[in-house]
């Protein structure tokens, strides 16, 4: 397993922008597919995008184009730029990382999972 730590995250307004990082304790992210997730109280977590070992970046419709994921190899950092940003996005958002990812927004592939970290968009 990675160790993923999380780092971004907070209050902010509708139409506002945040960015969120995962800083990965290992020797390189370039063999890793990279997930984001995010989970609201009482719904169950669900992807939102990911970024593969190759660097192919997808989304969830509802971030397709709002949302950008890359990451800096140099740094094991992977980043999620949200924008126009809606109460709708409000979650706990959760890094993860695999090895061996088949299905993207599949949380089983993944191995390693981030502490969470908190985004709140007032209206």
């Amino acid at each position: 397993q990675v160790q993923l730590v999380q780092s971004g995250g907070g209050l902010v307004q509708t139409g506002d922008s945040l960015q969120l990082s995962c800083v990965a304790r290992v020797d390189s992210i370039s063999m890793l597919t990279m997930g984001w997730f995010r989970q609201t109280p009482g719904k169950e977590r669900e992807w939102v995008a990911a970024i593969t070992w190759a660097g192919a970046a997808t989304y969830r419709d509802s971030a397709e184009g709002r949302f950008t994921v890359s990451r800096d190899t140099a740094k094991n950092t992977v980043y999620l730029q949200m924008s126009q940003l809606t109460p709708e996005d409000s979650a706990v958002y959760y890094c993860a990382a695999g090895r061996l990812v088949l299905g993207l927004g599949r949380q089983s592939d993944y191995e390693s999972w981030g502490q969470g970290t908190q985004v709140t968009v007032s209206s």
